[in-house]
């Protein structure tokens, strides 16, 4: 496995393949099913008590509310699957993520709730690095990587709702 299948992952429908919940500081929770709401994001992560290094004031940043990573990419640098979990994303999904296929502004429904995949950009770090070793981090963060958004996307919801493995992830129409 590598970049050919990564680039074989569907397009406009792909499914959900693991929920992450980050309650804690290097604390994961895998349920079967979260809610997503637009102040609190995944409910029950840190997302926004954690705040951001990227934002003026340290605030949660708004556009970067929902990670998303591609399944395949996760289980290429993961090797296991229990080990997806790592990458700090909260949704793994088998979906094209790449900024051709989903560029700024495409909303995805995932079970009852919307996202909308934003500019800000996601890339491998410090903590990916230690987890997944510098020659992943350099992979996700490659030219080729960062068209195929390898380390994922970031998102805000829009409509909030409950997610569950399993479920579809379909691009919605624009609005």
């Amino acid at each position: 496995m590598g970049l050919d299948d990564i680039r074989q992952s569907p397009a406009d429908q792909g499914t959900v393949r693991l929920i992450v919940r980050r309650p804690g500081v290097d604390e994961r929770e895998t349920p079967a099913e979260a809610t997503l709401d637009c102040t609190e994001g995944l409910v029950g992560d840190t997302w926004r008590v954690r705040g951001s290094s990227r934002t003026p004031d340290g605030s949660a940043n708004p556009e970067a509310q929902i990670t998303v990573m591609n399944a395949r990419a996760a289980a290429l640098v993961a090797i296991e699957e229990d080990r997806w979990k790592l990458a700090g994303d909260q949704i793994y999904a088998d979906l094209d993520l790449s900024l051709a296929n989903l560029p700024a502004g495409t909303r995805l429904r995932l079970g009852t709730a919307v996202i909308e995949v934003s500019a800000h950009l996601h890339t491998g770090c410090a903590k990916f690095t230690a987890r997944f070793g510098l020659e992943a981090m350099n992979f996700v963060n490659s030219e080729a990587g960062k068209a195929l958004r390898l380390r994922g996307l970031n998102a805000r919801v829009v409509t909030g709702g409950v997610v569950r493995v399993g479920d579809v992830i379909t691009k919605e129409p624009s609005p």
